[in-house]
């Protein structure tokens, strides 16, 4: 008997390159709808929020669908959410972008803000250092994952309660370290991009996929 594939919406607020991450998550082997409707998003198994360009333009974007309002929904029924790149920094309470401050989802504490490092944009492919019991980077810790940004978190303060409940959170380095990961219950993340990192990626997503 075949098991039905699990259903996860791309969540349709307007940010580009959603029709890559739609097309690695079908290749992940998940049913895919790219959508904004409420009832489809507090549905499906699996929410995925992409992101990119500038932390203040996401966040307006997202209010304007009441993002905010449908990732807190799922969050509080312990359904899984996973950001990709910008969709990861609004996670945190706050981006500082070219002096611009914006307010975040406030999911986690902590401040977005321009990397310190001789090039930026951090673009291209990098390692991260991934902690034991992982589930997005169950045997794919060695791989290397593809990052477009100049900003990022470099300072995380959340602890768990306990050692069961605290947060998995991965790291890079591009001039300084910065948050590369978070797996914290049904919320997770990613700075990088897993739909272009190759078939790590994939993995990553599969292995996402699977914990749904």
């Amino acid at each position: 008997m075949t098991t039905p594939r699990k259903r996860v919406v791309v969540l349709d607020y307007g940010s580009g390159n959603v029709h890559s991450a739609v097309k690695a998550l079908a290749r992940a082997g998940a049913e895919v709808e790219l959508t904004r409707d409420p009832d489809a998003v507090a549905n499906a198994d699996g929410l995925l929020v992409p992101g990119v360009g500038a932390f203040d333009a996401v966040m307006r974007q997202l209010r304007e669908v009441r993002g905010g309002e449908l990732i807190d929904r799922r969050l509080a029924g312990g359904r899984p959410v996973l950001g990709i790149c910008v969709g990861q920094q609004v996670m945190f309470d706050r981006g500082v972008e070219r002096g611009i401050e914006t307010d975040g989802l406030g999911q986690w504490p902590g401040v977005v803000r321009q990397l310190e490092a001789p090039v930026l944009p951090h673009m291209g492919w990098n390692t991260v250092d991934v902690p034991e019991g992982s589930v997005l980077f169950d045997g794919i810790a060695e791989e290397r994952f593809y990052f477009v940004h100049s900003y990022a978190v470099t300072e995380w303060t959340l602890e768990g309660r306990t050692e069961a409940t605290r947060p998995l959170v991965t790291w890079a380095e591009h001039g300084e370290r910065f948050v590369a990961a978070v797996e914290n219950g049904p919320l997770s993340a990613t700075q990088f991009h897993p739909e272009k990192s190759g078939e790590a990626g994939i993995q990553l997503l599969r292995n996402w996929i699977s914990a749904l």
